[in-house]
């Protein structure tokens, strides 16, 4: 790095662009510490939510294999998040080892600043002291060739007093006595300067060296910290595909069947629908439940005792059923049950309207009806009302 030369000793323009680019080259450093500390502050923050996602996530009513897969997956978004968290501190590392270097650099350039200021103002005097001894030698030797002038003009013309051509003279001799000392004392001063600037110069040469040596460093550095962080990134993305590769892989071993056959022997109930109910008339049944003969004989006895009658009832068609009891001499008894099916209720439901029935799972319904949308008629005991159709199922 080369200093641009002045006009003079006092011209430092060069050495200030020299000042200007090192503070640049500090300001960028700054600026690339900021980047990254943002970089990594935003690694922690994604991290740490990906963390509280895996944890606060659900699944636990799933079963079998798809449940499998979807702890794998939280246990990876988990294992992500950590990675990220994990970039976020070696990203902040890289930090520190920047700032560490930025300092260093910071106070090696302020020992240098320090020798450049203690050489630049004894030479700026010095030249300031050369260049008036160099005005005072040019001034001597002006009045010294004016003086010698003026005794040629008067040793000329031979009516020039004697005592008048000494005196010009005299003059001339201390003038040119003066020219010689001014000369010395500037020639003095010249090689002062000259011995002050080799030192300067030196100081400076060396100086530039440092601040060159500096500039290089810096720009290594950078590019190398940028470039570790473009590794830790793309790392970083390798290892969340190896992540999600392992949830692709027990994905692969997910089966339909084997879940349902899974649902099916955790939450079996029985193998065979409940038997259908047969009617059993009462009076042909002993106290016992068994049907019995003897007791049937009493029917006699009451016809004996009441009229005959010839009774017929039915059930409102809106009811689904009908019923039609007929008496012939007492000897016969008939029920007829109409197109009703029976139902078994697979879940808990509690009537949100007037018009809807309450049902409790396991018990058995009558449906009369099947509506479209979804709400069949249903029946128990004499009361009717409409249940949801997905909550049933055919015996």
């Amino acid at each position: 790095m080369k200093e641009k030369k002045g006009a003079d000793f006092s011209d430092r323009s060069g050495y200030e662009a020299i000042l200007q680019r090192l503070q640049d080259g500090r300001r960028m450093c700054k600026d690339v510490e900021e980047l990254l500390r943002m970089r990594a502050a935003a690694e922690e923050k994604f991290g740490k939510e990906l963390v509280a996602i895996a944890r606060r996530a659900g699944g636990q009513t799933e079963i079998s294999t798809l449940r499998a897969s979807v702890d794998r997956l939280k246990a990876e978004i988990e294992h992500t998040g950590s990675l990220h968290v994990q970039l976020s501190g070696m990203i902040k590392e890289e930090v520190q080892k920047l700032e560490a270097f930025r300092e260093h650099q910071r106070e090696q350039r302020k020992k240098f600043e320090e020798i450049i200021e203690k050489v630049q103002k004894p030479i700026e005097a010095l030249y300031k002291r050369t260049m008036e001894s160099k005005r005072c030698y040019e001034q001597r030797c002006k009045e010294a060739d004016e003086a010698e002038q003026a005794v040629e003009k008067k040793s000329s013309p031979a009516s020039t007093p004697l005592r008048q051509t000494e005196k010009v003279l005299n003059r001339a001799r201390l003038c040119r006595e003066a020219a010689r000392l001014a000369e010395k004392q500037h020639m003095w001063h010249v090689d002062k300067l000259e011995n002050t600037r080799q030192d300067w110069e030196s100081t400076y040469r060396s100086t530039c060296e440092v601040f060159q040596q500096q500039e290089t460093d810096r720009i290594g550095i950078l590019r190398c910290v940028l470039w570790d962080h473009c590794n830790q990134l793309s790392m970083q993305c390798v290892k969340d595909d190896e992540c999600y590769e392992e949830v692709r892989k027990i994905l692969e071993e997910c089966d339909m069947a084997m879940d349902n056959n899974c649902f099916i022997q955790t939450r079996r109930t029985g193998s065979s629908p409940p038997k259908s109910v047969e009617f059993q008339n009462y009076y042909n049944t002993d106290t016992n439940g068994n049907a019995d003969g003897a007791t049937a004989q009493r029917l006699p006895c009451i016809q004996q005792e009441a009229p005959v009658v010839n009774l017929s009832f039915s059930v409102a068609p809106s009811c689904g059923v009908g019923e039609h009891i007929s008496g012939d001499d007492g000897s016969t008894l008939e029920c007829r049950v109409a197109d009703e099916e029976q139902y078994k209720v697979l879940y808990d439901y509690k009537a949100q309207d007037p018009d809807e029935l309450s049902i409790t799972r396991g018990e058995v319904l009558l449906i009369t009806d099947q509506g479209e949308d979804g709400w069949w008629t249903a029946r128990r005991g004499d009361l009717i009302g409409l249940v949801p159709g997905t909550y049933l199922i055919k015996l």
